[in-house]
């Protein structure tokens, strides 16, 4: 599918799980050829298989159980972060050059648009100073209020064309972040829609996403 804002982007939204490897050395080689002017730009929903990755940033001592899952070494910026069933991942693959050449504004709006996102289905995101991705409180006010993380950004650049992107806890077995420190950030919890207690499914998430992509990015 294909939608145009500005300029046309290709929207791609998959059934089943695609396996890591797969879906990195696609983005590695469409990046490439928007570059070049040979392809569309691409905004690809998906979901991976239970794995941790490991952006450029991570630190041995954040995988706490190696053995759990797949652990992927990836270019992209950031520590460890969890991928699974349950999880919509937005993999963003956008000619910067084109659009604005800053990267502080892109990863902006990249968090624009996740809490724009979550808006829609009354959950309020917020970004934090010196913890990437976007957070919510619970239990406002009270003594047991905290932070949880429900969504990550990862990114990484070729020649101003972003690949990698973000995700977005839907469903995810929640647990399954215990085996990593999540970004590198021990002192705050993970939650997602569900544990919030919003039914969201896959399919509404990603109406929302492509309707507030024209509005941040277009």
């Amino acid at each position: 599918m294909a939608q145009e804002s500005n300029e046309m982007v290709e929207w791609i939204e998959e059934k089943g799980l695609i396996p890591y490897i797969e879906a990195e050395n696609f983005m590695k080689a469409r990046a490439a050829a928007i570059a070049s002017g040979e392809a569309e730009e691409r905004i690809w929903l998906l979901e991976h298989p239970a794995l941790y990755t490991a952006g450029t940033s991570a630190k041995p001592e954040d995988l706490v159980a190696p053995d759990r899952f797949p652990v992927f070494q990836t270019g992209r910026g950031g520590q460890y972060t969890y991928h699974g069933p349950g999880q919509r991942v937005a993999y963003v693959m956008l000619n910067l050059k084109e659009r604005n050449p800053d990267v502080r504004a892109f990863v902006c709006n990249l968090e624009n648009w996740i809490i724009a996102t979550l808006a829609r289905f009354d959950v309020t995101g917020e970004r934090r100073e010196g913890r990437v991705g976007i957070w919510v409180v619970r239990d406002a006010g009270l003594a047991s209020e905290r932070e949880d993380k429900i969504a990550a950004i990862g990114i990484r650049l070729h020649k101003w064309v972003s690949f990698h992107g973000i995700s977005i806890n839907v469903s995810p077995e929640l647990e399954h972040f215990s085996g990593i420190v999540p970004c590198g950030i021990d002192e705050h919890g993970v939650t997602s829609l569900a544990d919030l207690g919003v039914d969201v499914t896959m399919a509404q998430l990603d109406a929302a996403l492509r309707e507030e992509f024209d509005r941040v990015f277009g």
